[in-house]
């Protein structure tokens, strides 16, 4: 049975049901995501695999057991000798065991290698985390914009009715020609419109966050719930670079990627080393049993491991270029991310501070105007659209304020900016 979040608690659907519609605020909306979204938990599993090859670069190697027993008689009997006389003075059996002997500190190297390489991941995976985190937190703002500007719509559109309605009558009373009566009828259906294209985004809108918090972890009526507000944001640039350097994920994966590829060049080095291999034997020949004990190690004339040593050498050299390149890219994507924050912030502040005011008395005043019939009928519309459309661009840059602060909270590998 599918699980789905009610206010803060995980419950079953028909208990969501009865306790009414599911809400989810962007701080719950991101912890589901982090639990259930099927791509992060697939990411997670590479931990799981790198955990595996810890076990087995940790692993000794294994002795080899051996046996023979030779010269059976198969389509021949000897003449005046019984078989087990003939199988104890004739034929010829060994057993032995041998052990090959890691010299160079071997495991060891290989451990700390899949060690490293599983550190790598699991920063790796948390930067996948900081992704998916950015991508909640846009589409949670993408379907508050699509609620924000619906409830505009609806009270547009009812506004707009009552206007409608006061022109009909206005009509059928001879205080207006049926031209503008039926321009203004004809505009309605603009406001109609308005609302359908609105239920549309709010529709699509959810449908992307619900994939993102995990399909199932959520009922097909859920909604979402939250300030959807401009509030300034009081913080410098320097304090945020500096939050980064020690926050971000994929930095801390290009710093231990130097570690991993040091490393990989001392597991190359002990590699190097060549392998004795010992052995002893037991032998049993013509009724006569003896003990063979062996020593043997490759010549290490050729074959030095030279190539994967200068390889893994020059690697630590890519790995540290490839740090620098990510602190750079730390400190480029938060100051790009804080200056979109000012800029954003600036358009919304316009806004909420001026023109919202502005557009909402001009519209006051040109609809008072016009259903006392001092105002003419394309004056009204256009104060009319006017105030929609200022009252549209504010819920945008209120979007792109929440948009561009998720970027910043992304940039800097945290949530907690203050």
């Amino acid at each position: 049975m599918a699980a789905s979040v009610c206010g803060s608690l995980v419950l079953v659907d028909s208990a969501c049901a009865q306790q009414g519609p599911v809400t989810v605020t962007l701080d719950q909306a991101i912890q589901m995501a982090l639990q259930h979204n099927h791509t992060l938990q697939a990411a997670r599993t590479a931990i799981q695999q790198d955990q595996a090859a810890e076990i087995t670069a940790n692993l000794r190697p294994n002795p080899t057991f051996f046996t023979d027993w030779e010269y059976l008689p198969v389509f021949t009997r000897q003449q005046g000798t019984s078989t087990a006389d003939y199988l104890q003075n004739s034929t010829e059996g060994d057993m032995g065991l041998s052990y090959l002997i890691e010299r160079g500190n071997k495991r060891a190297r290989r451990l700390e290698a899949a060690k490293s390489a599983t550190a790598v991941t699991r920063s790796q995976v948390a930067d996948n985390e900081r992704g998916t985190t950015f991508q909640v937190g846009s589409l949670f703002i993408n379907a508050q914009l699509a609620e924000s500007t619906l409830d505009l719509a609806q009270r547009d559109l009812k506004s707009f009715q009552e206007t409608v309605d006061i022109g009909e009558i206005r009509f059928k009373d001879g205080g207006m020609s049926e031209n503008d009566y039926l321009k203004i009828k004809l505009q309605l259906l603009q406001f109609q419109t308005d609302v359908q294209q609105a239920l549309l985004n709010r529709t699509q809108a959810l449908s992307d966050l619900r994939q993102q918090l995990g399909y199932e972890s959520v009922p097909a009526g859920y909604d979402v719930v939250g300030e959807f507000e401009y509030k300034p944001l009081v913080v410098t640039l320097d304090e945020l670079q500096v939050k980064a350097v020690q926050n971000r994920p994929d930095l801390r994966a290009a710093v231990l990627g130097v570690t991993a590829a040091n490393n990989q060049y001392a597991l190359a080095k002990a590699n190097g080393k060549r392998d004795p291999t010992i052995s002893a034997n037991y032998s049993h020949v013509n009724g006569i049993s003896t003990a063979t004990w062996a020593f043997s190690i490759p010549l290490a004339i050729f074959d030095r491991n030279q190539g994967n040593i200068a390889q893994t050498r020059i690697a630590i050299r890519q790995a540290e270029e490839q740090q620098k390149a990510a602190n750079g890219q730390v400190l480029t994507d938060v100051k790009d991310a804080y200056e979109g924050l000012q800029e954003s912030a600036q358009v919304a502040q316009l806004l909420k501070s001026t023109y919202l005011d502005v557009a909402q008395r001009s519209r006051d005043i040109s609809e008072y105007a016009y259903r006392r019939g001092a105002l003419a009928l394309l004056d009204f519309l256009d104060a009319e659209r006017t105030y929609r459309a200022t009252q549209l661009a504010y819920r945008q840059a209120v979007a792109a304020y929440l948009t561009t602060l998720e970027q910043l909270r992304q940039a800097v590998g945290t949530r907690d900016l203050l």
